[in-house]
């Protein structure tokens, strides 16, 4: 309902981009009930039709005309009666314009057929390159660009002729396959499966979007993946191809597309791993260090967001080998050595702590 939302949902103004690309750096647990706002607004539209004044005007004088009493009928009305003429007229203005209301939300918001992203409905009207996998194994497909697609079976992919030399580099998909795109930020490379659409400029990630499916996945291994739901937001991010500015998906994230209640979840993997190669071999054994340095290297290492409250923790220490543990069991023994706990909430770890004495 916020009038500023719906601006930037509607028109797209560079400082309302602006705004609220720094309000969701602010706000990183907002992210899903931003894009759930998102899609009710495209879904239903904000703009609501508006009745001119003349058409209520001239609509309530035709009613007021046709309750008239005769002319040539002159009665003498008390003033009980001329009240009840009054609350008739009332009664009536307030009947039409009710009804102009109504007909104006129904015109505004009127079913429509709802429109199907399955890959064959996507593919349809399309000259296109496809590759399908009936094999039980996973096979490669080299893409015109020099992009690789590792199809998994029972999967298929699909591309313009001119795939390469196009304003996007877009790609259908039906089933899993993992992308290891080349970079090239001149020209998108975009995968339409089903009901998203992952945008990258150049990154490697996985997207399993079975038809049968009830959920849609996309798991990124390096770099970044902007991912939306086909629709209207397909033409705005069209109008930008340039710019990642849908749900963003990082190493050891997982992004959870649930078709039925149309609903993204952002999610960590269960096993993260390195992705900066420096640390793969860089000692974490530490002795009397402070906290904040403990979770400033582990959130860089695993490019995972470690949030905590650094007053309250400012005298806390952690002395121990976290070298050849897994990314869950350091923060067990983190937080067993200072009396706190985690949680993990949309993609992130939030830290939970009295302090230290």
């Amino acid at each position: 309902m916020d009038e500023d939302f719906i601006r930037w949902v509607n028109s797209k103004s560079r400082a309302d981009e602006t705004f609220w690309e720094n309000w969701l750096k602010r706000n990183p647990n907002k992210h899903l009930i931003v894009a759930e706002a998102r899609r009710i607004l495209e879904s239903i539209g904000s703009e609501q039709a508006v009745v001119p004044p003349a058409l209520v005007d001239l609509e309530i004088e035709k009613l007021l005309q046709a309750i008239k009493l005769p002319a040539e009928t002159p009665v003498e009305l008390t003033p009980v009666h001329k009240l009840s003429v009054v609350w008739k007229y009332t009664a009536a203005a307030i009947v039409i314009i009710t009804l102009l209301g109504v007909s104006a939300w129904l015109f505004s918001h009127e079913k429509k057929t709802p429109v199907k992203f399955t890959y064959a409905a996507v593919t349809a009207s399309r000259q296109l390159i496809e590759n399908i996998n009936t094999s039980k194994n996973t096979i490669t497909v080299v893409l015109p660009d020099g992009s690789t697609v590792k199809l998994a079976s029972n999967s298929r992919i699909s591309y313009e002729d001119k795939f390469d030399s196009m304003l996007t580099r877009d790609v259908f998909l039906s089933g899993q396959a993992f992308f290891s795109v080349k970079k090239n930020p001149h020209h998108p490379f975009r995968v339409f499966a089903n009901e998203i659409v992952a945008k990258v400029l150049g990154t490697s990630f996985t997207i399993r979007a079975f038809e049968k499916d009830t959920v849609i996945q996309v798991t990124v291994s390096t770099g970044k993946v902007s991912v939306y739901s086909q629709g209207p937001t397909t033409v705005k991010e069209s109008a930008a191809p340039n710019k990642l500015s849908g749900i963003i998906v990082t190493p050891n994230q997982q992004l959870v597309y649930e078709k039925s209640r149309q609903e993204f979840q952002k999610i960590l993997l269960e096993n993260p791993v390195m992705i900066n190669a420096v640390s793969v071999n860089r000692s974490m054994a530490y002795e009397d260090a402070p906290i904040d340095k403990v979770f400033d290297d582990l959130g860089r290492d695993y490019g995972i967001n470690i949030v905590y409250d650094s007053d309250v923790l400012k005298k806390c220490t952690v002395t121990a080998n976290l070298s050849n543990e897994s990314f869950y069991h350091k923060l067990d023994l983190i937080c067993r050595a200072m009396g706190a706990r985690y949680e993990v909430m949309d993609a992130q770890v939030v830290i939970q702590s009295n302090g230290c004495h």
